[in-house]
């Protein structure tokens, strides 16, 4: 039975936390060579990384600086020690140090020497790739979405099938047939894995969507993690659909230059997730981000609450009504002119809906902008913000900021790359919550 670790802290690019376990005995250790020598301008760290990537000198906060000057690397390299001292406020022994500790795991290597400077070239370090990788899935009512994630976040191989309400037998069945083959492809080796994330909606089969058949039911009582036994034993996170996607925004997206946020999740249903100051927020009972079970009151709509009118459910029911039935996202872009006027009339209709609550997002919270993925088409996503933000700007005058609806960067695999991540978040990535850890126990 795979290790369980369900809802893990949600570490993001902006803070501090441990090493790589055994790391030294462990097969992810392989030296590299380093590349060619090459000259190259100085990195460029964005400001909402770079300035909150620092080291500590607190004792025992070792583990908290390795994450810290790897996460260093991932965001600015290829990139000198003396730059990483300078980003992280750590000495240069204890960069030398750790650096050090990471060419040993494999997880870093060697990138070439800064030319065109007096003195010794000063040697580059970058991640290396190939230094560990994670698997990704996502669960949903529309489809299972699989990939796995290199250490410089890097989809190295991706599968997905369109199933309506795949139940928990079909879902470990495509995991477990389909694993093998993407991990040749992507010419990983099972030693090298790290751990398996998955993404599924909350309540998936409690909360009823159009066409939703009563056997579905049956995730209310399903193990996650043991859906993914007879696979290489890797420890399983399990997490929300919403919250791995604003998690992929913020490690690989537009999160990386804008750590506060709100991600809206456009699927099945409709999903939030809300990172602020670059540190997921789950709020008191971890739903903080439900924005689809906002109420609705419109006249002209039998919609109760919001993901009933503003979801891939409610989109293809009003379609259908019209006569343009369709069974997927990318058919949205085949549709002749009677069924895209269809489709126009909705996005209109949502936006009218999604405009009030932006507005509110944006007085409550401040973030710098609302993000918008999922499996909705691009060029779809981009006429709703349009047409959101023509509504929002109305409201300029009244409110003090309004936060611009802008496609994100991760779209439709967002949750699947999400899940990839956490694996990663567990073990080498940054986050607050261990050096808080540290400084109570030094107090």
């Amino acid at each position: 039975m795979p290790e369980t670790i369900v809802r893990p802290t949600i570490p993001l690019p902006f803070a501090a936390h441990g090493r790589i376990p055994e790391a030294r005995s462990s097969p992810l250790c392989v030296r590299r060579k380093p590349l060619c020598t090459m000259p190259s301008d100085p990195p460029s760290i964005p400001a909402a990384v770079g300035a909150n990537l620092s080291g500590t000198n607190l004792e025992r906060a070792g583990d908290h600086n390795q994450r810290v000057t790897l996460q260093a690397i991932r965001v600015g390299g290829p990139i000198t020690r003396a730059d990483l001292a300078e980003i992280t406020g750590l000495t240069a022994p204890a960069i030398a140090n750790i650096t050090r500790r990471l060419l040993a795991d494999g997880l870093i290597l060697e990138a070439g020497r800064l030319m065109g400077q007096r003195g010794q070239p000063a040697m580059k370090l970058a991640i290396d790739p190939d230094g560990c990788f994670s698997v990704g899935v996502n669960i949903d009512r529309d489809h299972i979405t699989l990939v796995v994630l290199d250490l410089l976040g890097q989809v190295r191989a991706r599968a997905t099938r369109e199933v309506n309400f795949a139940l928990p037998a079909a879902v470990a069945a495509f995991v477990r047939d389909t694993l093998p083959a993407l991990l040749e492809t992507g010419e990983i080796t099972p030693q090298r894995l790290i751990g398996l994330g998955v993404a599924l909606p909350d309540d998936l089969g409690r909360i009823h969507l159009p066409h939703q058949p009563d056997t579905y039911a049956v995730w209310n009582r399903t193990d996650i993690p043991s859906l993914f036994t007879g696979l290489p034993p890797l420890p399983v996170f399990v997490e929300n659909d919403a919250t791995a996607a604003a998690l992929g925004e913020a490690q690989f997206g537009l999160g990386l230059r804008h750590p506060s946020f709100f991600y809206l999740l456009v699927s099945r249903g409709l999903g939030g997730g809300l990172v602020l100051d670059g540190q997921y927020f789950r709020g008191a009972d971890g739903r903080s981000g439900e924005i689809g079970f906002l109420p609705v009151r419109h006249p002209g709509l039998p919609a109760r609450t919001l993901q009933d009118a503003v979801s891939l459910s409610a989109l293809f029911d009003h379609l259908a009504e019209r006569g343009h039935p369709v069974g997927q996202p990318d058919d949205l872009l085949s549709l002749d002119k009677a069924g895209q006027a269809a489709l126009a009339d909705w996005v209109e209709m949502a936006a009218g809906l999604l405009a009030d609550p932006v507005l509110a997002i944006s007085c409550l919270i401040n973030p710098q902008a609302v993000f918008v993925g999922g499996r909705l088409p691009g060029p779809i996503v981009e006429a709703l913000a349009d047409a959101v933000n023509r509504r929002t700007r109305g409201a300029a005058g009244l409110v003090p900021i309004v936060a611009p609806l802008r496609r994100a960067a991760m779209a439709a695999d967002a949750p699947a790359v999400g899940a990839a991540i956490l694996p990663f978040n567990h073990r080498l990535l940054p986050g607050r919550a261990v050096l808080m850890k540290t400084a109570e126990e030094q107090a």
